[in-house]
């Protein structure tokens, strides 16, 4: 288990830096490339269609997406914290996985429902 910590650690945190970079960097170039394109005055009809789909395209459900994958989780860190569990055994990595993937079919389920009304 020591292991595990000393080779996922630094793992997660360049990951976390790197995502975070990346994401910053798209964000910050977005808007400069918006603004160039309002100061030069390429803003038109189909500039700003470009606009508005990025937009439309944003997942209303996101916020149910993360709010059941980070509930299944948690109730599955409950039950592990009461459950004997041998160190080396591979079932808590189980349960997180089973968990997890059953809060994303639960958040399929009520996507799918809300899409056919």
């Amino acid at each position: 288990m020591n292991n595990a910590f000393e080779v996922l650690m630094p793992i997660s945190i360049i990951g976390s830096m790197g995502s975070s970079v990346y994401f910053f960097t798209k964000v910050v170039t977005e808007y400069s490339l918006r603004k160039k394109m309002i100061e030069k005055g390429y803003v038109n009809e189909e500039s700003q269609s470009i606009f508005r789909k990025q937009v439309v395209t944003e997942n209303r459900h996101a916020p149910l997406k993360w709010g059941l994958l980070f509930l299944t989780g948690g109730i599955s860190l409950i039950i592990m914290e009461y459950l004997d569990v041998q160190p080396n055994s591979p079932m808590p990595y189980g349960l997180f996985a089973a968990s997890v993937s059953l809060g994303f079919l639960v958040y399929y389920a009520i996507v799918r429902k809300d899409l056919r009304s």
